[in-house]
């Protein structure tokens, strides 16, 4: 039994190799997963939620380059090196975008950049309890490799720092889901009788209600926020794992081993843990990858109607609300880029699970 059981997954695991965008759908969601976990070690710009805000060069094209001046500030960052890799430094210095400066007399004068062809504000900084090597890292070039919002903070850095909503929001809502549709289609499918048809009405009638309202509306009784998005997402997607659960137990439970496990003694609980659900997680598998697919579009969504991830903290459906109207208004990047970047790890996640199905259907 075992040899076989291992012969099983040894030509699953052969046939999904062998399917180039599985593969491929693979690599790409595992990438976007490191850039989420090491977001602010990647981005430009380090402080949380990548929300340095430089209002003079906003809405700037991709490949924009400023002299940035950097005031240091005596407030002391007390902030260990794991808290700045995973959530960002506290930031306590000011950046100043200039468009020229000159140092002499122990001092710098410099001139504020300004868009449109105007001339900045003149101002002069006292550099006499600045040290050499303060002084001497006072101004740098710095790059906006995909420019910068209407608030002038760097794009690629907040399309960084957002991918880790998007992707996460996949991992908890679908945890929450299955965990939930585990139980409740596991009952129902082995009990039957009064406790499925209880079950499949509670299953019905949230089936009946439209997804993202019934999202909108735990979200507004649990109040908005990060984890509250999470949570009212994964408690809308356990039915259709519930449903598949629940059909895959009703026609495994008359097997073989089922009844050979029940003349051995065993209780339902292990008959349904060890000996069951084991052998139908295929379809599961399946409905999960498409369950992240689903998440990360109606996180997208609550995003974009403003009850999702909160600012300053960085969203892609929150980027688009930002700046679809940018979209006539010569500066389509804007929306386009975390649009692209929704869709993209969407279809990575279609993809990936065609290929599980594929590669888990003993048929073929």
């Amino acid at each position: 039994m075992s040899d076989k059981s291992q012969s099983l997954k040894y030509l699953a695991l052969q046939k999904f190799k062998h399917n180039f965008w599985g593969v491929f759908s693979l690599g790409f969601i595992v990438l976007v997963g490191l850039i989420s976990v090491f977001a602010y070690v990647l981005a430009p710009d380090h402080s949380q939620h990548a929300n340095q805000m430089h209002l003079s060069i906003h809405s700037k094209k991709p490949g924009f380059t400023v002299d940035m001046l950097t005031v240091p500030s005596k407030i002391v960052n007390k902030q260990s090196a794991l808290d700045k890799i995973f959530f960002g430094t506290i930031n306590t210095e000011t950046e100043i975008p200039i468009s020229k400066y000159i140092i002499q007399n122990s001092s710098l004068s410099y001139t504020e950049y300004a868009s449109d062809g105007l001339i900045g504000e003149e101002k002069v900084l006292d550099l006499s309890s600045f040290s050499e090597t303060e002084i001497s890292s006072l101004v740098a070039s710095k790059s906006f490799y995909l420019g910068t919002d209407k608030y002038g903070r760097d794009v690629l850095s907040r399309i960084l720092v957002g991918a880790r909503i998007s992707f996460f929001i996949g991992f908890v809502a679908v945890f929450i889901s299955l965990i939930i549709g585990l139980v409740l289609g596991s009952l129902a499918g082995y009990y039957g009788g009064k406790v499925d048809a209880l079950i499949m009405w509670v299953i019905n009638v949230t089936w009946s209600i439209p997804t993202l309202l019934l999202v909108i509306a735990i979200t507004l009784a649990l109040g908005k926020g990060f984890w509250q998005v999470f949570i009212a997402v994964g408690l809308t997607m356990w039915v259709e794992v519930a449903r598949v659960v629940r059909g895959q137990i009703i026609s495994a439970k008359e097997m073989q081993y089922v009844t050979a496990a029940r003349a051995l003694g065993f209780n339902d609980y292990r008959i349904i843990t060890k000996h069951i659900l084991p052998n139908i997680m295929a379809p599961v598998i399946v409905i999960c990858a498409a369950n992240f697919a689903s998440a990360i579009l109606i996180e997208s969504g609550l995003s974009f109607l403003g009850i999702g991830a909160q600012p300053p903290m960085a969203s892609w459906g929150a980027m688009i609300k930002d700046h679809y109207n940018y979209i006539i208004l010569g500066k389509p990047y804007l929306a386009v880029i975390p649009g692209l970047c929704i869709m993209s790890l969407v279809m990575a996640f279609m993809l990936i699970g065609n290929a599980l199905r594929d590669a888990l259907d003993v048929k073929s």
